[in-house]
């Protein structure tokens, strides 16, 4: 693997961030077959960006996201958060007490070169420091969810076609030790 930093953002990072999202959603979108829809990739990038100001604003208490670099270039990012609306309500609250990990996100030409998996190991060391036992996870986008059921096998929540005919949506419950050995 190249050498790679990992780190917290820095408030000079947040332009080369914003435009990393723009690069990682709109490529993910597009390996998922759903590239034509500029609405909800505009949401998406919006919603990490909140993300990122939320983390900024609560100093990593709310939000708490970890960056991947190298050299100087963010080239993956990770987060850690309250579970979102949407896991609360298809899980019927049942992991509303929880911490969500999400917005792991590759740049395109590092992707398959261990820069997610090491970022998913710094965030189970820092879960764990905080000394939390359980996390969850959601996926809507096949690729990930594949990555996510070889990783943690099979969901909690499968919602067969949530969002259409094929596109399902998977939710995750882990505990911090089946994680770190």
């Amino acid at each position: 693997m190249i050498n790679i930093e990992v780190r917290r953002p820095r408030i000079e990072d947040i332009e080369q961030l914003k435009e990393f999202f723009n690069i990682v959603i709109l490529d993910t979108f597009t390996m998922e077959g759903i590239g034509e829809k500029s609405d909800d990739i505009k949401d998406e990038i919006k919603v990490k960006e909140k993300y990122l100001e939320s983390d900024f604003e609560s100093k990593g208490k709310k939000r708490y996201f970890l960056i991947a670099l190298d050299v100087d270039k963010i080239i993956g990012s990770i987060e850690l958060g309250p579970v979102s609306d949407l896991i609360s309500a298809c899980t019927n609250n049942k992991f509303k007490e929880l911490l969500e990990v999400g917005t792991i996100f590759v740049l395109p030409d590092y992707q398959r070169r261990g820069v997610g998996n090491l970022l998913l190991n710094k965030m189970y060391f820092t879960i764990q420091q905080k000394g939390i036992d359980e996390f969850c996870l959601d996926s809507g986008y096949i690729n990930a969810q594949k990555i996510w059921k070889k990783k943690f096998g099979e969901p909690d929540y499968w919602l067969k076609d949530y969002w259409g005919k094929g596109y399902d949506h998977m939710i995750w419950k882990i505990r911090v030790s089946d994680c770190v050995s």
